[in-house]
């Protein structure tokens, strides 16, 4: 989206954002998005210069805004299971209103799904680092950090590429739930 946008600008591309998590985006078309946005298709373009750009900038946006409360909710705990736990209960919470169609449209979408992947790799690397200064600190036992984070690694693609929910029947935030669970009670002390 552009660098600096009007109030109205980012109202809509609030909006934008939340139609897709509630409905996915494949289906709808340009006349459609500005028949539920009531906003034309000039107002509209000022977010993306076509269906593509606007699913794009869409995506991005939930996953920066998803990223920034993400990062909120971790820095506010002490210690790195509580970090852990904070962060990927966030994960799964900031996932929460995406709809499967919103998801899967992800899936099906080459720009939403390499933004769902990159975000995927720096969740994964978080952890990591979180794994890391645990077993430093000495909060977790002695585990071989860099696989347990790539295991953890492994998971979340697996769940970002719906590979998890196929196997499992878990939504994207249910399975990071889960997740957190499977990797703290592994790693305590």
């Amino acid at each position: 989206m552009p660098l600096v946008l009007s109030d109205r600008h980012e109202q809509l591309a609030d909006q934008l954002v939340a139609l897709f998590l509630a409905e996915g985006f494949r289906r709808f078309t340009l006349g459609d998005l500005t028949q539920r946005l009531h906003c034309s298709k000039t107002t509209l373009y000022a977010l993306g210069e076509s269906k593509e750009q606007l699913v794009g900038n869409a995506v991005v946006r939930f996953f920066k805004a998803a990223t920034r409360e993400v990062e909120a909710r971790t820095a506010e705990q002490e210690g790195a299971a509580a970090k852990i736990e904070a962060y990927l209960s966030a994960v799964a919470d900031a996932l929460r209103p995406a709809s499967e169609a919103f998801i899967a449209d992800i899936a099906a979408h080459p720009t939403a799904r390499r933004a769902y992947a990159r975000n995927t790799k720096i969740a994964a690397g978080r952890v990591r680092e979180l794994i890391q200064e645990g077993v430093a600190s000495g909060e977790f036992r002695q585990v071989h950090a860099e696989f347990v984070a790539d295991t953890v690694a492994a998971t979340m693609q697996r769940i970002q590429s719906g590979d998890a929910q196929r196997a499992t029947g878990l939504r994207d935030a249910e399975a990071y739930e889960e997740l957190a669970r499977l990797v703290l009670r592994g790693i305590r002390s």
